[in-house]
């Protein structure tokens, strides 16, 4: 399911004001903001981040009109409806002239404002999802099946937002299984997915978090040029995964969105600070983790009933249901974007672990 359309309402008629915002909320699943105050607006537009503005013509201090123009400098391509009850000639030239997306006027039937601001909302957001750039992703794991454990239903929305999405594993899991099995495995994932893979050899175990490993990640930001990079958190007992953790580190200084994700074997340090939205992608996160078959039969965390609770604990901190948490190094793209856009459209160890 995709996020709820978000509408500021700029009403000084409370009576008017709690109509809409009831309609809007009841009929039309909305989240909606009510300011009476025009000269509010801008702060809300920037904190609220609406799909689309419904405001009164005539207002205390300041016109419709004139809001409209004023919040159009900031986000000209921002919807809004606006709304009078008395129809004049000049009110119906100067919303016209100043690009109203909708002129209702009151009283307005339930199912004409709803119909009005949703097409607007979903119009909105799908226009800005294909101005939208493309991400070249690379998800950097140890073992074959770290990534889809992590980021699986995140890498899934990366794909349904046309996302290039690219997979390196650094070992083939031979402390883990049969590594010709692991091989395969890998692969049909990544198939399924509709991404590339680079699966290296380096020994299970035994990762190093220096030389050969950040040579090989770097080899691989260079040829991929990724925007995008999820890999290992430095929270987790697992000696591999530490190590992926800090060569990636490394390796992506030039990249300008570097993230970390969950794994089974993160500690209780592993604090996250994004939750990205995976409503809708979770079959295809089970659908990946299905590859791994030589792993699900000794491995409890592949469980399907595992993984979606899994998701859905987290979802405790986020606006959705099912969630992937991440610990963000640094971020200049926004990491639920995928996931909008796609659905606006469709302590150490005291001994080696095994992967």
């Amino acid at each position: 399911m995709s996020d709820p359309y978000r509408v500021l309402v700029i009403e000084d008629d409370a009576d008017v004001a709690l109509y809409t915002r009831t309609v809007l909320e009841k009929r039309g699943g909305c989240v909606v903001v009510w300011i009476a105050d025009p000269f509010l607006a801008r702060e809300q537009v920037i904190s609220f981040n609406p799909d689309v503005v419904v405001t009164d013509i005539e207002m205390p201090g300041m016109t419709g009109l004139e809001l409209m123009r004023r919040l159009r400098l900031d986000t000209p391509d921002l919807p809004v409806v606006v709304m009078t009850a008395h129809v004049s000639v000049e009110y119906a030239v100067g919303a016209l002239r100043a690009q109203a997306d909708e002129f209702l006027i009151k009283p307005i039937a339930a199912a004409d404002l709803v119909a009005a601001v949703t097409r607007l909302a979903a119009d909105g957001r799908a226009n800005r999802a294909a101005a939208r750039p493309r991400e070249f992703v690379l998800a950097v794991g140890a073992h074959p099946d770290d990534v889809e454990i992590g980021v699986g239903g995140i890498l899934a929305a990366h794909r349904a937002a046309g996302d290039t999405v690219v997979i390196l594993t650094l070992s083939r899991g031979a402390r883990g299984g049969e590594p010709g099995d692991r091989q395969g495995e890998a692969m049909a994932s990544a198939e399924l997915l509709g991404a590339r893979l680079f699966l290296e050899d380096l020994v299970d175990t035994e990762i190093p978090n220096g030389g050969s490993t950040v040579a090989i990640i770097e080899r691989v930001v260079r040829e991929v040029e990724p925007t995008i990079v999820y890999t290992h958190s430095a929270h987790d007992r697992h000696q591999d995964h530490r190590a992926v953790h800090e060569a990636t580190i490394v390796a992506t200084r030039s990249v300008r969105t570097v993230a970390c994700f969950q794994s089974p074997s993160s500690t209780v340090d592993f604090r996250p600070s994004r939750f990205v939205p995976i409503d809708g992608f979770t079959d295809a996160k089970l659908g990946l983790l299905a590859c791994f078959a030589s792993q699900s039969g000794i491995r409890d965390y592949l469980q399907p009933e595992l993984v979606l609770a899994t998701a859905r604990y987290w979802g405790r901190y986020g606006s959705a249901t099912s969630v992937e948490p991440l610990e963000v190094i640094r971020e200049t793209s926004d990491l639920s974007m995928p996931f909008k856009k796609a659905t606006n459209t469709s302590p150490a160890p005291t001994k080696a672990e095994s992967a």
